[in-house]
This record gives structure tokens, sequence and C-alpha cells, in this order.
């Protein structure tokens, strides 16, 4: 299931590397390339583009081949000189100019500590790709093999031991930031490096979401709530609408009428696909439902849910009910009015790695409840795990996760063990649903919004922002803010 690669979870025109490379153990970095930052335009920021040459698998000696891991640096004209901080964002599942152009927050931040900025590409996206190519790094399950959770952590933590090194920065205090999987890396990178980062805000970050620590249903039945929060009607005609599209997919021709209805590019082979197209709108809708315009996963308005209903309702009853889904559809696929025709298999952020992420170590349950606005669903981890064989050839390991990182009585483990971890979450969120909401500690805060949405307070400002989101920006600086001056009190520095 895609629903959690965005960020998300989260897409430019990639870059080559200039001029020779620079041995240094144990990595070399490439001269870089520059572009425009338009998440950060506001302060006139650019960025570098870099590689650092990262080995494939940390945890082994075997001679195995390197690769480049793309990275972002800037702002190239600030004001950063070591020992000021280093904020490190920890890349998600896709290229990272996306994640930097939609992640405004760190950018408009980072003037206030004299901050130099660091966006990291998560192995295996973007062109930070093992073995010279995509096609060569998804090939099979040998290739696919180094695309973990540790190996990626790793990453992060090899690449800033040898910038720092080269930046003679060893007294810098690194801050990481995240949203989404990206945030669930950098709560478990403080955790599992805390000699490399002073701290962690981990936006939207479910790392709750495995096993059996929370409902497998929490995500379907916030979708559902917040869209019976703008309207009944629309919640009811949705939850209507699958038995209708059913139907009309066993009728003669019906696959063909349902494709030309929905000006699907291609005719559908099943109603199962289209099925999954809308409720991929509502999942991504439910996540990026922001009090302003948008254009973080499509070009969106303000409240997009409420002009999804807005539209539903505006059909008569006696209008055909798949109508009224179509027009509330094209709220999210074609707001912009300028598709023709819909590609369901469609990937433009470059997300494909996320299906083997979770036939392995991603195992995120999700389950439909019959109040929820979907069709009725069981987590069946049988069937789960089949259709993973079938497609790549391995077996999930839902438990590793909660091995490697915890994730059982969290309150009492990170209460003894952690610190320095703001949790930020919106209860509009689905996502929500597998978060920390809770306080744990005086430095482990749960900041939670009941009208945030999938980590809104990581985008940039703008005019519209309610008070409530600018104060939780706030909040998370002041406490950013007492982790970096503590820090330099403790290793007897002031700036």
């Amino acid at each position: 299931m895609k629903v959690l690669a965005l960020l998300l979870l989260l897409w430019a025109a990639t870059a080559a590397a200039t001029g020779p490379q620079i041995p240094k153990f144990p990595g070399r970095f490439a001269r870089p390339t520059f572009r425009n930052n338009p998440a950060a335009s506001a302060i006139g920021a650019k960025y570098e583009i870099r590689y650092f040459r990262q080995r494939l698998d940390h945890f082994s000696f075997a001679e195995l081949p390197d690769f480049d891991q793309r990275y972002i640096i800037g702002p190239s004209g600030g004001r950063w000189a070591p020992p000021s901080p280093i904020f490190f964002y920890c890349g998600n599942e896709g290229n990272i100019e996306w994640f930097s152009d939609n992640t405004g927050f760190v950018w408009e931040i980072a003037p206030r500590f004299s901050a130099l900025i660091i966006f990291a590409e998560h192995r295996y996206y973007g062109t930070s790709m093992p073995f010279g190519s995509k096609e060569k790094a998804y090939k099979d399950a040998e290739s696919l093999s180094y695309l973990t959770t540790e190996q990626a952590l790793a990453d992060y933590a090899t690449l800033l031991i040898d910038l720092k090194r080269n930046l003679s920065a060893s007294d810098s205090p690194v801050v990481l930031f995240g949203g989404s999987y990206g945030g669930m890396l950098a709560a478990w990178m403080r955790l599992k490096y805390p000699h490399i980062a002073i701290g962690a805000l981990a936006s939207s970050a479910p790392i709750l979401q495995f096993e059996d620590i929370v409902s497998p249903e929490s995500f379907y039945d916030i979708v559902s709530r917040d869209f019976k929060r703008e309207s009944s009607n629309c919640f009811d005609v949705i939850k209507k609408s699958w038995d209708v599209i059913e139907a009309r997919g066993k009728h003669s021709d019906g696959l063909v009428s349902l494709s030309r209805e929905f000006k699907l590019c291609k005719d559908l082979n099943n109603t199962q696909e289209l099925s999954d197209w809308l409720d991929s709108a509502y999942s991504y809708l439910s996540m990026v439902d922001y009090p302003f315009a948008s254009n973080f996963l499509m070009p969106l308005p303000a409240y997009p849910i409420k002009e999804v209903c807005r539209k539903i309702d505006g059909f008569s009853d006696a209008a055909d009910i798949l109508d009224r889904i179509f027009a509330g559809a094209s709220i999210y696929y074609n707001y912009t009015g300028t598709v023709e025709c819909f590609d369901l298999e469609d990937d433009p952020h470059g997300m494909s790695g996320w299906d083997w992420q979770a036939c392995t170590e991603m195992v995120m349950p999700t389950s439909r409840s019959k109040e929820s606005m979907f069709p009725a669903y069981s987590f069946n981890y049988t069937g789960y795990a089949a259709q993973c064989f079938q497609s790549y050839g391995v077996r999930p390991r839902p438990t590793w996760v909660t091995t490697e990182f915890g994730g059982h009585d969290i309150g009492t483990v990170l209460k003894k063990f952690g610190s320095n971890i703001i949790f930020s979450n919106g209860l509009l969120d689905p996502w929500s649903g597998g978060g920390v909401l809770q306080n744990i500690s005086h430095s482990i805060v749960a900041l939670v919004t009941e009208l945030g949405a999938h980590h809104i307070d990581l985008r940039a400002s703008t005019e519209d922002d309610p008070k409530w989101l600018v104060e939780v920006r706030e909040a998370e600086i002041n406490l950013i803010k007492s982790w970096i001056d503590e820090y330099y009190q403790e290793s007897s520095y002031s700036i």
C-alpha cells in the first residue's frame, strides 16, 4: 500500500555531479550543482546538490560496490560557521528535492540559529541508486535487500560524521527533522545515534502503527471521520458508492463503461482497481486537508475535503451516484482541469521502493471497520505475506521494526532512555492514530493539534496560517533552542 509514501511522505529534476570526486574516508564528495529552493524563496535561499560515496552494506565487511548518495546543502550564502548548528532532514521515500521544496519550515527557521541545512536522500530513491541505476537496484530481492531503515539511518550517520569532519564542524550540534516516514527515521535516529544528533522533530511520524500497538482500523476511521465532519451526506454517498461500482462492473461491458465514466487512460481489469484509485484519493485528501491551497501531492484548494463534499452534495438526490463520486474525486486528481485521462499506475514521484519496504520490515496493518465509509476489511497477514512472496520472493518480518526500534510500552521506555524528541501530530491526519499523542517526559513532547493535517508544521508559512499553527511552530522553535542552548552550556560554548 502506497498511502504512506508521501510523504507523505516527496519531485524535481535530477542533477549530475560535475568535475572530479575527492577521495575522503569513509566517503567522498562531488562538486555541487545549484538550485533555487521555492519553499525558501522568502529568504532567498539557494542550495547545492552534492553526492557522497556511500557504503552499500554498513553491517558487513564484504567487498560490495559503493553508490552515490545525493544530498542538498544550503543555503549557500548563509551565515553558518562552526560551531553553529546543523539542521539535518532525514529523507523520505522519494526524490529529495521534492521534500526540500515542501518543508519550508526548516529553511525558514535556519537563519534564526545561523544553521547549516542538510537534506539527505534516502537510498534507492531519487538518484541515490545502488548498482548504478534503478533498473539494476530494483532487479530482484537480492539487489533490493539493502533497502532497509537500518541501512538508511547508517547512511545518515556516516554522512553526518564525514561531513562534519570535512567542514571542521565536530562541535556543531545536529538537530534532526523529518515528516511522515522521514519523521519516523528522525525519531529512530535520535534513539539509535544519540551521539550524533542532540534532538529530533518528528512530524506526523506513526511509529506505533505496527503489530498490535494501535488499532489497525484507526487510519480509515480517521479518514471517514474527516469526511463526515464536513458532511454526513457526503460520507453516506461515498459509503454507498462501493456497492454501485461492484454491481456496475458485473454487467456486460461494465468495466469498459466504468473506465469511460471515470476517464481512465486504460480500461479496468477489475473493479478493485477503481476502488483503490478512489481509496487513495480520499486517504490523501484526509492527509493534506490543509487550511490553505497547496501543491504537495496534487494542486489542491484550501480545505480540499470541504470542496469534495461541496461537489458531491451539489447534485440532486436523483443524480447518478457515480457522477457525484467522479466530480468529488476530480478535486484531488484534476483540480486544475488540465488532465485528459487518469493513469491508475502512475508513480510520478518515484515511490515504488515503498512496496518493497512494506513487504519486508515496514508492515503497518490497516483494517476497515463497518462504521467507516469504506468496505469493511480485516487485515489478513497470511494473504499479505503471500502477495509479498509472489511479488518479491520474500516474506515480511512484521515484528522486526519493534525489535529494532521499540514501540510497545513506548512511554515507559522513552521516559527512561530517550530525550529531546518532538512528536507533532494533527488529528485530521489519518496517520495520527499511530503517532505519539501524549507527553512522555519534559523533553519528549507531543504537540497535538485538533485541526492539523499531515506534517502541516513543516510546510512553509503563509499569510493564511491559522493562529494555532503559528503557535505550534513557535513552540517547536523554543524547544529546539533549548536543546541547542543546553548543548552549548554543557560544551562550554556560547554564540
